[in-house]
Formats: C-alpha cells, structure tokens, sequence
C-alpha cells in the first residue's frame, strides 16, 4: 500500500508539472496569439482581438491570477473553444476523437502484446525450431520500416491497387453511427489497414524482447526443479517460465499504453482516420491553441494513468514489490 501511495504522489507531482507547463509554453510563444490566429487582419478592430485574447485567456490580470483562473478550468474540464471546429468545445472536439484512437490503439496494441509475446514464448521453448528462426527476424525487418512507410505500402497494395479495404476515414459516410451489423462491419474494414500497421510495426520487439528474457528464466532453478517433479510441460512453459519472463513485458507494455494517444499520429494522418493524432496535426495546422492544448494535455494525462495502472499491477505479478 506504502508503494502505491509513493506512486499516486509522485504522478500527482508530474501531472501538476504538465499542467504549468501546458500554461507557460504557449505564453513564452513570440507575438500576439490572437493576432497569429487571426492573421494580423488590418480590418480587425481592437476590440475584436481583444475579444479573441480573453477567450484564450490572454488577459491583463497578473501572471499568477492567470495561472489559477487555468488550473480551476483545467480541473473541471473547460479549456474553451476549437477554433478549427467552431463554435464546438475543446472537450466534445477531443471526446470524438478520443473513441476512435483508443478503439484502434489499444485493439491494436492488445493483438500485437499477446501475440508477440506467444510467440516469443514458444520460440524460446523450442530455441532452434523452425518458428524460432524464420519468424522474429521477419517481424523485426518489417518492424525496422518507419511507420508511415508501412502506412503508405498498405494504403497502395491493399487499398489502392488490389481494393481490398477502404483507404480513408473511420466508416463509410452513407451509413449513421449505430451498433447496427452494417455499421459495426463498416468500422472493422476501414480499421483494419491502420491496425495492420501498427501490429506489423510493434509485434517484433514484443516477440524478441519476450523470447530474451524467456531464456534467460529457462535457465533457473525453479525450472529444472518443476521439470524434475514430472509437471506437465505447458504448465511450466506458461505458468513457470512465461508468467516470470511477462514482468518486464507488463511494464513496457504500460508505457506503450499510455502513449496510444500519441503514438500514431502519422498512422492516422496517412489513412485520414479521424483520432487525436488526426486532429493534433489539424490543430497546429490551423495555430489551434486551446484544442492543442487539451490534446497535449490528454496525452499526458494518458500516460500517467497507464502507468499508475500498470503499476498497480505490477505489484499483483510480483510480491517483492508489495514487501518494498
């Protein structure tokens, strides 16, 4: 309990950095934001920009005034209106895209883990064997590939030349937004090219750094001693070897996790799929600052979350961890 409560601080202290900074930086930047936003328009009148000053929250009161007026809007959620999406709020602009990048990220991120991990697991079982030689060296050239390139060659082999799978955009437009077969279908095959991608781009290093690992527990004690006993050899396997070599794995696999929201941007914008990254791209794009900020913000905010979870867990996995 001592550690999860040294954990929750120290990610209250990093989430409290990340909101200062997400208030001083766009404040350090050179220049009026209203007039970048607004083009510097001779026409505006100064009541206008000023107007457009108090809704970024660039007032004349005092830095620190403003600093507490941000972090009061910031716990309740309010960090204004998208300028890109107006007259919609930061928060509804963000909630849309938010459904979408978790539904691909973590279904992609959940096959590439699990696979990626068996596979590492069976390779180091049988070391020598035919999956152990030709499969993590073919993951890991495909994974040396930059995403976006991986992104493109689907996007032309698979969408484009042979047409199997749409190539832009989260569902077909004729259809509503339901849970109706057509919908959900709809869904599936305009996910499956970025999903594609992003398997093909991580599942190599979850297979390599789990066979690595998987070896070197092989190699204990508590292994020879359980193979000694007479056990069944799927039960070592995955309840003796697998769940010791898994620790490492549960902790990148938090880190990966948390950066689901932030990870594939490019991925996004080659396939025009309507996540986060989407978004952040059009955000800068359009000098967007309060939706840039949000954004920035729930990314963060992401990556502290999972890693707090997975810490939480990690003590369950590992008692050494609850005794310290």
């Amino acid at each position: 309990m001592n550690y999860i409560l040294r954990r929750l601080g120290f990610y209250l202290i990093a989430l409290w950095a990340a909101l200062t900074i997400n208030f001083f930086l766009p404040r350090m930047l050179p220049g009026d934001p209203a007039s970048t936003i607004l083009g510097a328009n001779p026409n505006m009148q100064p009541a206008q920009i000023e107007a457009l000053r108090q809704a970024l929250g660039f007032t004349n009161d005092n830095l620190l005034g403003q600093y507490f007026t941000y972090l009061t809007h910031a716990i309740r959620g309010e960090f204004g209106v998208s300028y890109s999406f107006f007259p919609a709020p930061v928060t509804a602009v963000i909630s849309n895209g938010l459904i979408w990048t978790l539904m691909l990220g973590v279904i992609s991120l959940l096959i590439a883990f699990l696979l990626g991990n068996l596979l590492g697991v069976i390779g180091a079982w049988r070391r020598g064997g035919a999956l152990d030689t030709t499969v993590p060296p073919l993951l890991i050239f495909f994974g040396a590939f930059p995403p976006f390139f991986l992104a493109l060659a689907a996007l032309f082999l698979l969408g484009l030349t042979l047409g199997w799978f749409p190539t832009s955009h989260a569902y077909d437009d004729s259809l509503h937004p339901g849970f109706s077969p057509q919908f959900i279908g709809s869904v599936a095959q305009h996910m499956f090219l970025p999903a594609l991608v992003i398997v093909l781009v991580s599942i190599g290093g979850w297979a390599l750094g789990m066979r690595n690992v998987m070896v070197g527990v092989l190699a204990e004690d508590y292994i020879t001693m359980a193979e000694a006993k007479g056990l069944k050899q799927n039960r070592i396997m995955f309840w003796y070897a697998a769940r010791n070599a898994l620790l490492p794995g549960i902790t990148g696999f938090g880190i990966a996790l948390g950066f689901v929201l932030s990870g594939q941007i490019l991925i996004e914008q080659v396939f025009a799929y309507p996540g986060l990254g989407f978004l952040l791209v059009q955000a800068v794009g359009s000098r967007d600052y309060p939706l840039m900020q949000g954004l920035f913000l729930m990314i963060t905010i992401a990556v502290l979350a999972a890693n707090f979870i997975v810490d939480i867990f990690y003590t369950r996995l590992d008692p050494r961890v609850r005794a310290g």
